[in-house]
């Protein structure tokens, strides 16, 4: 993105057919059903991303909610790129969860001074499958965290979230070449250290587990 200056809004623009980079500059202008779609077309992306960084649902759904309303308030500031703001978004969030593991000890001392939550009724599969999402992507994640920074952004926008290597390098303002570097290098690293106990690699990754890709539809 960069930066811009106000834009006029279009009236009768059909914002369902809009670019996204059309919807940004309406809702620059102060259009919310123009930002409400483009939470709707990108929401559940950014959800994925937050699980995939975090290996909590819970904590990916309040950190999607910091994204959105981070760029909310930078509407009137920015402009977008291209035609999709994707790729901004996933960075955006990748910061989001940065600041939330720098301040995760206060959050944790805050969480034992609260009562125990109350049971929310829901069903045993949904439950289970939702657990074995967290504890499968916890195994993941600590393989992931120690490769480079660099690396843990490619795996995280390419390999995770499904961006092109011109659309990540974007987002992280570096070379496409760099990402491409980046991205094998992470590929070889994670083959070695998701290798299972008989010495076969772990074929589940670096895509995110089946299981995982199934909230995208629930």
């Amino acid at each position: 993105m960069q930066r811009g200056g106000p834009v006029r809004p279009c009236e009768g623009m059909d914002l369902v057919s809009a670019s996204d980079r059309e919807l940004w500059e309406q809702a620059a202008a102060g259009g919310g059903g123009a930002f409400g779609l483009l939470f709707d077309r990108h929401a559940r992306a950014v959800y994925n991303h937050c699980f995939r960084l975090t290996a909590s649902w819970s904590t990916a759904e309040d950190l999607t909610s910091a994204v959105f309303l981070q760029a909310w308030r930078q509407r009137g500031r920015v402009r977008l790129h291209g035609d999709s703001c994707r790729g901004w978004l996933l960075a955006v969030a990748t910061n989001v969860v940065r600041g939330e593991r720098r301040s995760a000890r206060r959050r944790l001392a805050l969480l034992h001074r609260l009562p125990p939550p109350g049971t929310v009724p829901d069903p045993a599969d949904e439950v289970a499958g939702r657990l074995d999402d967290e504890r499968r992507m916890v195994e993941v994640l600590a393989a992931v965290r120690r490769l480079p920074r660099g690396q843990q952004e490619a795996v995280a926008l390419c390999l995770w979230a499904g961006l092109s290597y011109p659309e990540a390098a974007a987002a992280l303002g570096v070379a496409e070449g760099t990402v491409r570097s980046r991205v094998s290098r992470a590929r070889a690293q994670l083959a070695g250290l998701l290798a299972t106990p008989d010495g076969e690699p772990d074929r589940a990754e670096p895509s995110p587990p089946a299981t995982v890709q199934t909230e995208e539809t629930r």
